[in-house]
């Protein structure tokens, strides 16, 4: 018993017309090694020199711990100064992440160290600039992003191991009802196929990014990632041009952000309880009609 995944297309280069053609438009994954050859920050930015520019800031830490369901969704488990955050986990393992953390707000001279690949495609959100930073063996939880943007993800400093999913088989993973994120309670890299019987053939793709490689996915698609060393990556995000999607969005934000936390802060444990319980219910039914 096994997810099923193929490696996602590597290149080195594209053109505009191979990227809308072959990924853009049929919503694949695709890592472009060179999108970042011309860029200053790939030389520049180090945790070093990170530190030196913005390490007086207190940031918020997460963990790898199972959502609290009496706290908010994405609840810190920490805080600390960015500069000793950034020694740790050049030192050390820690479990401890940074989570789309908008360094360019604080220290705007970032911008001129990276370049927007507008010449792919258009609608980028340039006010958020996102970015990510975790000890080795750190994780992100699965999820896709509420909002619903195509992500190009760049990775700095070290390895990262990325397993996605399509949107189609949300099911089939225990996405939790009103959410955009899994039933935390199995291991992407490891799971027990036993115990979650509906995960066995879903179909996905896996990458390991270095230094310097550029991750693009599609809207809405699924992603868990995991620190092989302690390393960061930035997230540029763009809006997708079709109007519908761009009504899925913002009905996305209403009804899995605003209502949903609602529904979480009032009911707390017996909400996440019966949370549970149905996205195994789901998934179940997914399983047995053959389904994603």
């Amino acid at each position: 018993m096994s997810f099923i995944l193929k490696q996602v297309d590597i290149v080195e280069s594209i053109t505009p017309e191979d990227f809308k053609k072959n990924y853009l438009k049929t919503k694949r994954p695709l890592v472009i090694k060179g999108l970042t050859k011309n860029w200053p920050a790939r030389e520049k930015w180090t945790t070093d020199y990170l530190k030196e520019v913005g390490g007086e800031l207190e940031v918020p830490l997460y963990d790898n711990s199972k959502a609290d369901p009496s706290k908010p969704i994405n609840a810190a488990a920490a805080h600390m100064k960015f500069g000793d955050y950034l020694d740790l986990i050049k030192r050390e393992p820690t479990e401890l992440r940074i989570f789309f953390f908008n360094l360019f707000k604080k220290v705007p001279s970032l911008v001129n160290d990276i370049k927007i690949p507008k010449d792919l495609m258009g609608g980028f959100i340039e006010s958020m600039p996102a970015m990510f930073f975790g000890g080795s063996n750190s994780e992100t939880f699965l999820h896709y992003d509420i909002d619903l943007p195509h992500i190009f993800h760049t990775h700095f400093g070290g390895r990262k191991h990325i397993i996605l999913f399509d949107n189609k088989w949300k099911d089939r993973l225990y996405c939790l009802p009103n959410a955009t994120y899994a039933l935390e309670d199995y291991k992407v890299d490891n799971p027990d196929f036993k115990k979650f019987p509906a995960l066995n053939g879903v179909e996905g793709y896996e990458v390991f990014l270095e230094h310097g490689d550029t991750l693009f996915m599609p809207t809405g698609m699924w992603h868990w990632m995991k620190y092989l060393d302690g390393s960061f990556s930035l997230s540029l995000r763009a809006w997708d041009q079709s109007i519908t999607r761009k009504v899925a969005s913002l009905w996305s934000l209403f009804t899995h952000g605003a209502v949903d936390s609602v529904i979480k802060m009032t009911f707390k444990e017996k909400y996440a309880n019966w949370r549970e319980k149905k996205a195994i219910e789901i998934a179940e039914k997914a399983l047995a009609s053959n389904k994603p």
